[in-house]
């Protein structure tokens, strides 16, 4: 077991699943140089027939992906960046989505379409949305949000199995290196949160890349002799309903990390469920951390102002611990 960044687990992701079936071909913006190093060496190893660049024209790959996927292959559409699943959304909300329903389930879809997420890098607002909002309202997806190297590896090992749509989004930095398992069938099941720290003073639930400020938030907070329950969501569809109650009913306090805009929110979806399943345990008013309603910003310290961060984590738990239980 050796530690890698989330960029190298990804590809040992992919090389293992095309190594495995045949079907798996890769395909995309810059999918052969590789621009982000997820497919690293791909195209050299299984040649330009199962790996291909192709022109930037988004509504074509996703419709690709479609057909090759009723024809029998397990298409990956390497999407790049996540605001340019908005130009494909034609075929992803139109065929995708419905084309099982549409055919009594005659037609499989196992299609994965990959891309990064998320500010940070100042890559501007046309490259640093989170777009899985959008994508959560249209049913007949499965969407993945893996936080570090090993679950990188084993969501997307299972997306690529997986005979339904599924939407692996990432964040675009590598972040710290972490041990990833070198097992050949280590999967991890679509629709499982991963509880990375219990406690019972306050839930938060964390999505993607905000995780790894939980976790810095969560450590500072237990210093401070304030106990986190930290819930790693990892799949926005299916949502782990389950592991969301358990943790509020034995906190009462929750708060929410989400670097989706505010309105309509994935953050937004998870209070309902739980202000649904879970209102009679509720002892503070669920509070969700999301960005602005605005463009993400290029300059750095005004993208810095509207994306979450640590210090907006530990503020708003203290003030929910503060707040009369």
């Amino acid at each position: 077991m050796a530690k890698k960044r989330m960029m190298p687990a990804i590809n040992m992701a992919l090389e293992e699943e095309m190594s495995r079936n045949s079907k798996v071909i890769l395909y995309g913006e810059d999918a052969g140089i590789s621009l982000l190093g997820q497919t690293t060496g791909l195209q050299e190893k299984f040649g330009k027939d199962r790996v291909r660049d192709t022109p930037i024209c988004e509504n074509i790959m996703t419709g690709m992906a479609v057909g090759a996927a009723a024809a029998g292959y397990r298409p990956i559409c390497h999407l790049l960046y996540g605001n340019f699943i908005y130009t494909g959304f034609d075929s992803i909300a139109n065929q995708a989505a419905k084309l099982k329903y549409m055919t009594g389930g005659q037609v499989k879809l196992p299609i994965v379409y990959m891309a990064v997420i998320g500010g940070g890098r100042s890559a501007s607002a046309q490259h640093s949305d989170i777009p899985y909002p959008a994508l959560m309202n249209l049913g007949g997806i499965k969407i993945v949000v893996p936080s570090n190297s090993r679950t990188a590896k084993g969501l997307l090992k299972s997306a690529i199995r997986d005979e339904n749509p599924v939407f692996y989004l990432t964040a675009a930095s590598g972040g710290k290196p972490e041990e990833v398992p070198d097992d050949e069938d280590f999967l991890l099941p679509i629709g499982k949160a991963e509880c990375i720290r219990e406690g019972s003073d306050v839930t938060i639930i964390s999505i993607g890349s905000m995780t790894i400020k939980a976790i810095q938030a969560s450590q500072e907070l237990e210093n401070n002799g304030i106990s986190v329950d930290l819930i790693d969501l990892l799949s926005l569809l299916p949502i782990d309903e389950e592991t969301i109650i358990n943790s509020v009913i034995k906190t009462g306090k929750v708060v929410i990390v989400d670097e989706a805009r505010d309105v309509c929110s994935a953050a937004s979806h998870i209070a309902a469920i739980i202000s649904d399943k879970a209102f009679e345990y509720l002892r503070a008013p669920i509070k969700r951390i999301t960005v602005q309603d605005v463009a993400i910003p290029y300059a750095p310290i005004l993208e810095n102002s509207v994306i979450p961060d640590v210090k907006d984590i530990i503020n708003t738990v203290n003030l929910l611990i503060s707040s009369r239980s």
